[in-house]
Order: structure tokens, then C-alpha cells, then sequence
């Protein structure tokens, strides 16, 4: 592999990495691959007008199967929420396609006004002090959340609370393996009376969509001399109380459910807030507001602790790019929705899924064992959950996640407000027959 002014790496280098791999040119690392298919011969048809282009992707749609005819039941993270059409059309407007990375704020004023009241949205959302202008996605704002409350305590060692999903604990690990941060589990820290922690991180609702007692949580990392740290569904606080009135030092949360598509699987848009008095450890990039030499109200970067703006050494992160679309459709669908509008959808979406819920309970192979619980829930079955789900399938509809432990066949369902009462009625008469 020859030099590259696009790949940093000498001769030198790369021989080094071989050898410490255990391979002698980089081909042998693509011993993997069968031949036939490393190199393939590309068979392409001669070259279509913009017509028959047209037609032959529509050719190709026509044997797809319309996803918008399946109801889902799926969550785990990612959740179907109804987007109004304002989203899409106010995305597509020239005002917001200004530069990927506002560097330069007179040819930016579309973008950074649009981050600017994500980030008072957001801090609103959550009733907290401040809020960056975008993470990537919701575990790696998790995961900077913790590295920045060490960075406050000066202590390094993270508390995990059972709620966190294992997902988000990968990142975490991966986030904090290099930073000299112990992970410990919040039952080793209860049972110590003596020591001091960094902070405890804890999700409500959790990974199983009960919801958790964050304030109780709070008191007992502050009395250690820690921060909370509440990751959440912001969905939810439409309904419940927002970290800001749980003694929450940061939250964060994965703004995907705000106006944004499922997709499959991305992008997404982390969010992070926090108190005001941690505002210089808060990782990413701040827009301000402020007049320009015409007294007129513009826009800028304000606080920017990443390290493509300040030396390396002194920066709080290493995010380095710019979540500005995705935060566009998030401020386009809060500014829609309204405070009214998000407690709506979580009402309903609480409503339904306790309805669904007690109604699956009934039923004698289906026993509820969720509790306290917002619009998530788990339902122990007698019956193998990749049958439930198939079964469903058929009926267009996109059943639960699975997960049974080695004890119990174990399944999970998500109700948001796409989950009419004619879906969840047929839903529980089909799971009322017998699945063979």
C-alpha cells in the first residue's frame, strides 16, 4: 500500500502493525474473503436515460414490501413516533442548508439559529441549565456525560446502575478503557459506607422501560460526593418529572424519538444538558445569541471545548463533527408538538401501553412482569417468542423484542401513539389464540 497524503502512516508503520498482527502485506488481510467475490468482474448495463432510470427503480420498489403497513411494537432504544410533515418540508428549505460546520457565523446564521433553539428546547425539555448542540447519538452522550463529571470530581470511578442497557455500557467501556476510569456496579457502591464515587449513571425509564427512583439514586451519589447522571426518553418527560426536578447534575438522552425516523438504525443525535455551574467541562460546541454591528440578533459559536478549536491537551472531547440536520428536525418537531403537544403523545403512549399491557395479563400464557413501567413493558410466555413474533409478522405486524433468559421465554413491547386501540385490540386477539 503506497504512501498517501490522505494516510498519515509511513512504509514504516504499516510494517510494524503487520508484523504485529502476524501478517506480512496487507493482501493477507483479506485471506477471508473468497477471491471470487474480493475482486469481481462488474457486469453493468449500457448507460439509461433519466426515464428508464425511473422506471426501472420503480420496477424494483414495486417488489418491496411497504413497511408503513406494518404496526411495530419494537422499542430497545429506537421508537416510532408519529413525524409531522413540517419536519420534512422545513429540512428541505435553503435558509438551514448553510456550511456542515459553522465556522464562519455570517455565512452560518440559518444553522446556528436552528442549534441555538434546539438547545433552549432541549434545556426546556429536560427544566435544566444548559444544553450543547448535539452529541452523536444517545450512549456516547452518556458516555461523555461520565467522562465529564469525573473530570469535575476529579475522582475516576463511574457507577453502573443496573438500568443501564448493556449497549451503552460497550460505549462506555470503550469511551472510558483509556481515561484510567473504573467501572464499578451500584451494589458494590451501596454496600461501601466510606468511599467517594465520580458518578453514578442510571437510565429511567430503564432498559425495560421501568421507570426508577432517581431522586433516592441522587441523594446517595451526593452523599458520596458525586454527580447523578439520569439518562432517559425524552419522550417520557411530556409525562414524568424531568431530571431537572430530580436533583439530576446531567442528563442525556438519544433524541431520535423527537421528529426523527427510525430508519434503520441511524443517524441519530445525542443530547446533553446540565447545570450551569459544570457548563465548561460540557463537551461539543455552545450557540450563543448575540446583535451584530447593526444591532440585529445573530448567532455564533459561543463555548467550543472540542479540540479541533482549542489545544489538544485542553479539550473536553474529541467529538469532531456536526449533528446540525438531525438537530434541525428535532427543533422543527418541538417547535410543532409543543409543551401540549409532548405531553399528548406521552400520555397516550403511557395509556395505551398500560392498557395492552393488562389486557396480555389475561391471557394464560402471557403473565406481565413489569411494574412501574411508562410505555415499555415485559411479558413472560409459556411460548417460544420467535412464534409470537412470526405469527404476528403475518398479521403485518412487527411484534416485541426477545429477551428470554436461560429461565423463561421473555418478550418486550413498545406502545407509542402509532399503536392505535383497533392494532393493540388485534394484536391481543391474535395472542388470545393458541400458537402452535
Amino acid at each position: 500500500m503506497k504512501n498517501s497524503p490522505y494516510i498519515p502512516s509511513t512504509d514504516l508503520d504499516q510494517k510494524e502493525m503487520l508484523q504485529t498482527i502476524g501478517a506480512k502485506t496487507f493482501k493477507d488481510l483479506l485471506n477471508d474473503v473468497p477471491k471470487k467475490m474480493l475482486f469481481p468482474a462488474l457486469e453493468l448495463k449500457e448507460a439509461l436515460s433519466e426515464q428508464e432510470l425511473v422506471e426501472f427503480f420503480e420496477l424494483m420498489a414495486n417488489n418491496n414490501f411497504a413497511s408503513k403497513s406494518i404496526s411495530s411494537f419494537m422499542g430497545g432504544g429506537a421508537y416510532n413516533h408519529y413525524i409531522p410533515s413540517t419536519v420534512k418540508s422545513m429540512i428541505q428549505r435553503g435558509e438551514f442548508l448553510t456550511s456542515y460546520t459553522p465556522y464562519q457565523p455570517e455565512a452560518s446564521q440559518g444553522t446556528l439559529q436552528v442549534g441555538f433553539e434546539f438547545q433552549s428546547m432541549i434545556a426546556q425539555l429536560f427544566d435544566m441549565e444548559v444544553c450543547n448542540a448535539g452529541m452523536y447519538d444517545g450512549p456516547t452522550a452518556l458516555a461523555e456525560a461520565a467522562l465529564m463529571a469525573c473530570r469535575i470530581k476529579r475522582n475516576n470511578t463511574v457507577v453502573i446502575h443496573s438500568s443501564i442497557p448493556e449497549k451503552s455500557l460497550e460505549v462506555i467501556k470503550a469511551y472510558s478503557k483509556w481515561q484510567d476510569i473504573e467501572l464499578i456496579n451500584y451494589d458494590d457502591m451501596s454496600n461501601d459506607e466510606s468511599s467517594e464515587y465520580g458518578c453514578l449513571l442510571v437510565q429511567s425509564p430503564n432498559q425495560y422501560g421501568e421507570i426508577e427512583d432517581v431522586e433516592k439514586l441522587a441523594d446517595e451519589i451526593h452523599s458520596k460526593n458525586g454527580l447523578i447522571v439520569q439518562h432517559t426518553y425524552p419522550i417520557s418527560l411530556g409525562l414524568l418529572k424531568p431530571p431537572g426536578q430530580l436533583s439530576v447534575d446531567i442528563a442525556t438522552a438519544e433524541g431520535q424519538p423527537l421528529g426523527v425516523p427510525v430508519s434503520f438504525g441511524g443517524p441519530f443525535i445525542g443530547l446533553l444538558t446540565c447545570k450551569k455551574e459544570y457548563i465548561r467541562q460540557l463537551p461539543g460546541r455552545i450557540i450563543g445569541q448575540t446583535v451584530d454591528k447593526n444591532n440585529k440578533v445573530s448567532y455564533a459559536l459561543t463555548l467550543q471545548t472540542r479540540e479541533q478549536h482549542i489545544r489538544r491537551e485542553s479539550a473536553t472531547s474529541n467529538i469532531c463533527t456536526s449533528t446540525q440536520l438531525i438537530g434541525l428536525m428535532v427543533a422543527v418537531y418541538l417547535a410543532t408538538m409543543g409543551p401540549n403537544g409532548i405531553k399528548s403523545v406521552a400520555e397516550t403512549s403511557y395509556h395505551r401501553a398500560h392498557y395492552f399491557a393488562s389486557e396480555l395479563d389475561k391471557i394464560d400464557d402471557f403473565k406481565l412482569v413489569s411494574k412501574n413501567f411508562f410505555n415499555e413493558f415485559v411479558i413472560e410466555t409459556k411460548i417460544d417468542v420467535s412464534k409470537i413474533n412470526k405469527v404476528l409478522l403475518k398479521n403485518n405486524i412487527e411484534g416485541g423484542i426477545d429477551i428470554s433468559d436461560k429461565d423463561s421465554n421473555k418478550i418486550m413491547f413498545a406502545v407509542t401513539e402509532l399503536n392505535s386501540p383497533e392494532i393493540i385490540r388485534k394484536t391481543i386477539d391474535i395472542l388470545g389464540e393458541k400458537i402452535d
